[in-house]
């Protein structure tokens, strides 16, 4: 009798690699020269967004989800023929409006091309992920860009390559200073399809920018917690993305009031203003447009360095087919979200947005 409960079983296409079998595979820790990781950091053998000191400061929601790798990367390069992962995994998230490969998964691309997603298996919870990819035999160095996933705990990441292989430094971000994304679950990347769809990965890879994604899944409320720790960040550009979570007397109370804050402790660096990626409105959520732009206005006024970007635009491109479930975007709604954000990172810095 054929098990339904694992279609891998009679669709090899979703069958996924639990072993590694190569006779001259040599694995390296991601924390050793000359691999870099981004947007994560290691504490207490866990990898964090943020110090769990700060997080226990600011809600329940943030302190569970700030061990959620969204926004963590590895680059390097390599000459290596293939390129194999295994991750350490503390829990692999499930959720029911969101793919697997999305909230568990890793993002392999190779010189700018998405190459592999190594997914967790079917009924895998916690352990591991592993698994093994060729570049295509096309020989030289090559850039390799890992996203780890949106929903998920890692312990530690291992990277296989041929023994022998050349290893080296990926190529600089174009900023020593990332980005910063302060939002909701939309920001932490539900429900793309994979992490290198959340549309601040697009944007990174679009503008060779290193970021910081603080999207926490309902729990992004504006706090003075957060706000301060915001503010203690060295960053190039903030993003204010967390209208879907605080309700309106909470976004009225709060989001100038960090703006204010953000821009005391950054004079200088542009803000990006974000209200939630909805292109149709209903009346009740129009006061929220009235509470972003109302902080834009006055931060104008003020010849401060601000922009703002509202719903319609946001998902111009998608118009009302941009969701799951008429809140978190899908593959095509972070393409629009991605494609509204490029075009005020072009200004910001000068240059027109690579292609995905």
């Amino acid at each position: 009798m054929v098990d339904l409960a694992d279609i891998s079983s009679i669709d090899r296409n979703f069958a996924t690699k639990t072993s590694i079998d190569m006779p001259d595979v040599k694995f390296y820790d991601v924390e050793q020269a000359p691999f870099k990781v981004y947007g994560v950091f290691l504490e207490d053998g866990q990898y964090r967004r943020m110090p769990q000191a700060v997080a226990s400061t600011v809600n329940d929601g943030v302190l569970r989800l700030h061990t959620n790798t969204a926004g963590g990367r590895v680059r390097f390069c390599t000459d290596s023929p293939y390129v194999a992962l295994h991750a350490d995994m503390g829990f692999i998230n499930r959720l029911p409006h969101c793919a697997a490969a999305g909230t568990g998964g890793f993002d392999l691309y190779v010189d700018g091309r998405h190459l592999k997603t190594f997914v967790p298996t079917a009924t895998a919870q916690e352990d591991g992920i592993e698994g093994i990819v060729g570049l295509d035999g096309v020989e030289g160095m090559h850039e390799i860009l890992i996203h780890f996933p949106t929903y998920s705990h890692v312990k530690r990441v291992y990277i296989g390559l041929a023994d022998g292989a050349h290893v080296a430094e990926p190529t600089p971000y174009r900023n020593e200073k990332p980005v910063v994304y302060y939002g909701s679950s939309i920001t932490q990347g539900g429900c793309a399809s994979r992490p290198g769809m959340c549309y601040t990965n697009i944007l990174s890879r679009q503008f060779n920018c290193d970021h910081i994604n603080l999207g926490f899944s309902g729990s992004a409320l504006g706090e003075d917690a957060m706000a301060e720790y915001l503010c203690g960040l060295d960053m190039s550009v903030f993003v204010c993305d967390y209208d879907h979570n605080a309700d309106v007397r909470q976004l009225r109370e709060t989001h100038e009031k960090l703006y204010k804050a953000v821009r005391a402790a950054h004079p200088d660096i542009p803000i990006v203003i974000m209200g939630r990626p909805k292109y149709t409105l209903s009346e009740a959520e129009l006061p929220r447009v009235d509470i972003l732009t109302a902080t834009y206005e006055h931060a104008r006024a003020n010849g401060d360095n601000v922009y703002l970007l509202l719903g319609e635009e946001l998902m111009a491109w998608c118009r009302d087919e941009g969701t799951v479930d008429n809140t978190h975007p899908n593959d095509f709604g972070f393409a629009s979200m991605a494609h509204a954000v490029a075009g005020v990172f072009e200004k910001i810095y000068g240059e027109t947005a690579q292609k995905p």
